[in-house]
């Protein structure tokens, strides 16, 4: 198959530079795959977008594996590099401390004529990591074919937000190691008619810049916080195409704050690094998900199976999902969340969500500590962000909406949740913020 899609000519990337056509892309392709030092996989650390295209396409085309840490962390990295002895990095950033056997890309990249380049597509492409929110990150593997399938169908749910005579250009927040960042930010430019923005602008400021170097209304890919942080700047934005959302539930008012700032719909995508995006909704107007084409939710005792054309077989995830006589189905929360005390029960999705809703608290989460304490009991405990308002204030405003037996203790403010890059809150650094506040 080949390796990226469309005719010689046609724009991939844009922004931070000169435009680049897949023909010029291909030739920077051949000549780092040829200058790649010998391995089995490389960790790709690239920041730089059209960087980190590059250095995928010429891993593979060299016959190497492509390893995704969920971050750049050197503690993340250097377990990556553990699993995998024979392995090496590559970047485009001088990192402090230098992981080893780091090629860092030049400035300008070599270009090479040649064949036009073509993978074979049950090749493994790519080891991508779930972000360790719940436990260890656990390796996934991912084929070219299974890429490719599940391409198209994220092609056919944005269809409607894309430009039906010409390349739709897009701004992504999101970094390309996630899942969520490979596939809507990498995949989407490689298999479909989209260009990508080579940078990721994280503050609302350099998110508008970015839109604004589009030739034409551009898709921005975000997640709920950076989402929530463009909304309350009160920058403006260019016209859009749409917005595309994930890595965390996002908040149906937030959804449509954001459609009546931005004139364009808020997408919401439903998915996981095991299974990649299956599902889809328009949160400001729907709860229900609709899956993709070829796509069915079954729910089972310890969770959900997902069956897609792109998966070799079924995967299940923790999630609890109550699936409509269509087949489209409503989120009610997951296995690992649900707690029963006392004969009663709760979710922590549910409880973080009445800590959010508190006037005067700006982010939260409640979570359940792994380990028991004397009693044999795993507490519940909570980090709010809250300027202004005390840890009594807070308990007192939760015990109006939840029972006495789930409230958090202990409850800690914080100035900031330790969210990565994605804004997700990995366990460990919960756990660890919490003993640091004690």
């Amino acid at each position: 198959m080949d390796l990226v899609a469309g005719a010689p000519g046609r724009l991939l990337a844009f922004g931070g530079g000169p435009s680049i056509e897949r023909a010029r892309f291909e030739r920077e392709v051949r000549a780092l795959a040829a200058a790649l030092p010998h391995g089995a996989c490389a960790v790709n650390l690239c920041e730089n977008r059209y960087r980190f295209l590059v250095a995928l396409c010429a891993v593979a085309l060299r016959g190497q594996i492509n390893l995704l840490p969920s971050s750049r962390a050197p503690a993340v990295v250097d377990d990556v590099l553990a699993r995998y002895a024979d392995s090496y990095c590559i970047g485009d950033l001088p990192l402090d401390p230098l992981p080893p056997r780091y090629l860092r890309l030049p400035e300008l990249l070599d270009q090479a004529e040649g064949e036009p380049l073509r993978v074979d597509p049950d090749a493994l492409l790519a080891i991508g990591f779930t972000s360790g929110s719940t436990g260890q990150p656990k390796p996934n593997h991912k084929t070219w074919r299974a890429f490719a399938t599940s391409t198209a169908q994220n092609l056919a749910a944005l269809d409607d937000l894309l430009r039906s005579d010409a390349i739709t250009p897009l701004v992504a927040t999101v970094p390309p190691q996630h899942m969520y960042g490979m596939e809507m930010s990498v995949l989407l430019p490689l298999f479909g008619p989209v260009s990508v923005h080579a940078q990721r602008p994280f503050f609302p400021g350099d998110v508008a810049r970015a839109l604004s170097e589009a030739a034409a209304p551009p898709l921005l890919v975000t997640t709920p916080v950076h989402l929530r942080a463009l909304v309350e700047s009160g920058v403006e934005l260019p016209v859009l195409a749409g917005i595309v959302s994930a890595t965390a539930p996002l908040p149906a008012e937030l959804a449509q704050a954001a459609e009546a700032r931005y004139r364009c719909e808020v997408r919401e995508v439903f998915g996981s690094t095991e299974t990649c995006v299956f599902a889809r909704r328009r949160t400001a107007l729907e709860q229900a998900w609709t899956p993709l084409p070829g796509v069915r939710v079954c729910p089972q005792p310890d969770g959900t199976a997902i069956h897609a054309p792109h998966l070799p077989e079924p995967v299940v995830l923790a999630d609890l999902m109550e699936v409509e006589a269509g087949g489209r189905f409503v989120l009610r929360g997951r296995n690992a969340d649900l707690l029963e005390i006392a004969g009663k029960r709760a979710s922590l999705g549910d409880l973080t969500r009445k800590l959010i809703a508190i006037d005067g608290v700006r982010d939260g989460v409640v979570f359940q500590l792994d380990v028991a304490d004397h009693l044999g009991v795993r507490r519940i405990a909570a980090l709010a962000v809250a300027p202004g308002l005390t840890e009594a204030q807070i308990l007192h405003a939760l015990r109006q909406s939840i029972d006495p037996v789930f409230l958090p203790r202990p409850l800690r403010c914080v100035n900031a949740l330790p969210r990565n890059e994605t804004g997700k809150l990995p366990r460990h650094a919960l756990e660890a913020m919490l003993r640091a506040a004690e």
